[in-house]
């Protein structure tokens, strides 16, 4: 079984759609109506600092991976899929692939989860660490003593923490035993109480949404099950901006479905990286550019 993948935030590049323009520059052009700004600009010519702007970064990256899956599911592919999950913001990818929403809605409400996260980091100063290695039981004591809150447990020893800017000083100047904290660059506490306010404007965007139930299986962030309801699956997105991103239950949750190959789509890399210490020995293809795209088609046709 297939399982396909869609990286979050912090998997951009500057320049790393300009290999994809000769196949789809005319439809990043037209999604870039529903993202409110130029993403062929965006994932072309704009700076780092430019694509890691939360309400840049977002649609970006949604529209890559839509993008991607479209040349990657394209000839009756689709059928040889096995499931689809995305990590964070890549959950939007995911739904769209899985048929939950189109393309043009997953982008608007990406669109609005990118600016509400974005206000919502605006309020105060806040942060995220990742810490490799240590003691999960150690480190979530510690995170509690310093009113900090795991924000993605990514699997393979890694645990992304978040809060204020002054408990996470703390907190890498004494770090739990045998373990590396490194401090991430992102605009706030992602995937923790202080995204609330978020949830609550996110809240009337879903309701705009048009979902429908899912023609690919989907796992879930929240706790790496299956969701069979498009319309749950949408509760869930919002719900998620301010809860863990629980992707090593999403890996889990692959090996008991029998998970015989990965391929994440562009801008691919991070996730396959944690499948290569979560799921040991399964395969594993990155679609970075369009030159991947037939490892990706020889990974799928040989399940057929």
């Amino acid at each position: 079984m297939i399982v396909v993948v869609c990286p979050g935030q912090g998997s951009q590049t500057p320049g790393f759609l300009q290999p994809w323009l000769p196949y789809l520059g005319e439809e990043l052009a037209e999604l870039s109506e529903a993202a409110g700004f130029d993403l062929v600009e965006a994932g072309t010519v704009s700076d780092s600092d430019t694509i890691r702007d939360t309400a840049i970064a977002q649609p970006l990256l949604v529209a890559a991976g839509l993008l991607t899956l479209k040349l990657l599911l394209a000839d009756g592919r689709r059928e040889m899929v096995g499931g689809i999950a995305g990590h964070s913001v890549g959950e939007i990818t995911a739904a769209a692939g899985a048929g939950i929403l189109p393309a043009h809605e997953a982008i608007r409400f990406v669109r609005e989860r990118g600016l509400a996260m974005q206000s919502a980091a605006a309020l105060e100063p806040t942060g995220m660490s990742a810490v490799l290695g240590g003691d999960e039981a150690e480190l979530l004591a510690r995170l509690h003593e310093l009113g900090l809150e795991p924000a993605n447990f990514n699997g393979g020893g890694q645990i992304v923490v978040a809060g204020s800017m002054a408990a996470l000083a703390e907190f890498a100047a004494n770090p739990p035993t045998r373990s590396r904290v490194i401090p991430l660059s992102v605009a706030g506490a992602f995937h923790t109480r202080y995204m609330r306010p978020a949830v609550d404007r996110l809240d009337t965007v879903a309701a705009t949404l048009n979902a429908a139930a899912p023609t690919v299986p989907i796992w879930s962030n929240k706790d790496g099950s299956q969701v069979t309801d498009g319309t749950r699956f949408v509760e869930m997105l919002v719900g998620q901006v301010s809860s863990s991103v629980r992707w090593d239950k999403c890996m889990q949750s692959f090996t008991e479905a029998g998970v015989t190959g990965i391929i994440e789509v562009a801008p691919a890399g991070a996730l396959v990286g944690l499948a290569k210490r979560a799921l040991k020995g399964i395969p594993s293809v990155a679609i970075k550019t369009p030159d991947d795209l037939p490892a990706a088609f020889a990974m799928l046709d040989a399940q057929h």
